[in-house]
């Protein structure tokens, strides 16, 4: 293919980070989740020259990268198996249990729903945005996000509530 160009390089380095950070909250493990990335900044380069840049093309990339997620989980065409413990995370974390039960509770949950929560709660995107991201209908987002929230809180249970307090 040769050499990259000097703004797709700039663009990768700018926002592989952002994506990593969704990457990781989408499959829920560290390796994954680079694995995710890699494979959307190369679907990113693969088209590099198609994508109007006067555009939004980190919003083309979060697309591209929620898209492969749903696909290779609709297609189970991943090998890896995943184990029980999390990798180590970055940053400060003010309740590692609470973490920790958010974390597996969203591991519970289909591919679908968990990218919609992560889209609409976590990176605080509207239902339009989130409903582009992922090729679903707005009707549709808004009646998973809904369905997906009631699971999390079936999965979750009453206890925590408990985790939340201490």
């Amino acid at each position: 293919m040769g050499e990259a160009p000097a703004d797709y390089l700039e663009f990768a380095h700018a926002h592989s980070g952002q994506l990593f950070r969704t990457a990781c909250l989408l499959t829920g493990d560290w390796h994954l989740a680079e694995d995710l990335v890699q494979e959307t900044l190369a679907k990113m380069y693969r088209s590099w020259r198609r994508i109007d840049r006067s555009e939004a093309p980190v919003g083309y990339a979060h697309t591209v990268l929620t898209r492969t997620f749903i696909s290779q989980r609709r297609l189970r065409r991943s090998g890896e198996t995943p184990t029980g413990t999390l990798p180590e995370t970055v940053g400060h974390v003010e309740d590692p249990a609470l973490r920790m039960a958010l974390l597996e509770a969203m591991a519970q949950l289909s591919a679908k729903d968990r990218t919609v929560l992560v889209l609409r709660y976590w990176e605080d995107r509207s239902v339009e945005e989130t409903a582009q991201l992922t090729g679903m209908s707005v009707g549709s987002v808004r009646v998973r996000s809904l369905r997906a929230r009631e699971r999390l809180r079936q999965v979750l249970g009453h206890d925590f509530a408990e985790l939340g307090r201490s």
